[in-house]
């Protein structure tokens, strides 16, 4: 059964890796986590965004990526939108479009004439509440101000996260329908098929003798192609044709509980089957390789 369990678990593995490459691809081409960055910075700004994004501390965190996705060959780049802003550097940046930035101390009506030359927006309604509560002094506005853009860049990040999530269970069912991957028959030809039980368990030590990280899109394909004699629409074993009605709706209501099963599955992210099957294996921890951009919240 354990033996069972891991063929499963590399199969679900390999398949999310694999959808977690295309996510990644697609969410970078489309700049997604960039326009829901976006979309916040407006809900700040108003239509000043724009001279916002372009002060020189926040435009110096716009990432260089590829052009297009086949400038690979190209190596052709450009500043893409931006993704993370700390929110210290925001407050600074919103403070300076104001010119709050360079003022002492200010009376309430000083301060509401000052920011009432803003263009509508949640940012301007924010700081005109807090002036007309008798909060004056710039260094408390500061602090208030600072707690509202991390909240809003929490926001920022939460919807990019949900807008991924979707995207992610929509390419696992897609690459589940693709691959024909039915749990339920990969189950009972693991019982059965010992050999299969190796290979499988082959698959799973290679993938569990390096870092989650370092599958390549190449090295899925290669190793998914190993397993491609059980995995795929034209590996599904011929069986007998059914007679009846119920014969033919038992049929189709197997199939598609064995590729829901998988779709659920690979949806769960490779990262969980990983920590699984490392589990499982009695694999030590391999450490990981110091990156220049370590992965981090959009804010």
């Amino acid at each position: 059964m354990i033996e069972v369990a891991v063929g499963l678990i590399v199969i679900y593995y390999l398949l999310g890796a694999l959808v977690s490459t295309i996510t990644q691809i697609v969410m970078d081409s489309l700049e997604t986590r960039g326009r829901a960055l976006e979309k916040y910075l407006k809900l700040i700004a108003g239509s000043m965004t724009i001279d916002l994004t372009n002060l020189p501390q926040i435009k110096a965190l716009r990432p260089i990526r590829y052009a297009r996705w086949w400038n690979v060959f190209g190596a052709s780049t450009m500043p893409k939108k931006l993704e993370r802003i700390p929110v210290e550097t925001l407050v600074d940046a919103f403070f300076d479009l104001t010119g709050l930035s360079s003022t002492g101390s200010l009376s309430a009506h000083e301060l509401t004439g000052l920011i009432g030359k803003l263009p509508e927006s949640e940012g301007k309604q924010a700081l005109l509440h807090w002036v007309n509560q008798g909060v004056t002094a710039i260094s408390e506005l500061r602090d208030r101000t600072s707690a509202y853009f991390g909240g809003m860049l929490n926001q920022a990040a939460l919807t990019f996260r949900a807008k991924a999530r979707s995207f992610v269970i929509l390419a696992s069912i897609a690459v589940t329908l693709l691959f024909g991957t039915d749990t339920l028959q990969l189950a009972k030809e693991l019982w059965v098929n010992a050999g299969f039980r190796t290979l499988a368990a082959q698959q799973a030590q290679l993938a569990t003798a390096q870092p989650e990280d370092a599958a390549q899109p190449a090295g899925l394909i290669t190793d998914l192609g190993a397993l491609s004699f059980q995995i795929g629409w034209w590996t599904t074993p011929i069986e007998p044709r059914p007679v009846t009605t119920a014969d033919w709706l038992s049929y189709i209501a197997t199939k598609f509980a064995g590729l829901a099963i998988t779709a659920a599955a690979v949806s769960q992210g490779s990262s969980f089957w990983y920590d699984l099957l490392r589990k499982l294996t009695g694999a030590t921890a391999v450490p990981l390789k110091p990156t220049d951009d370590p992965p981090g919240p959009l804010g």
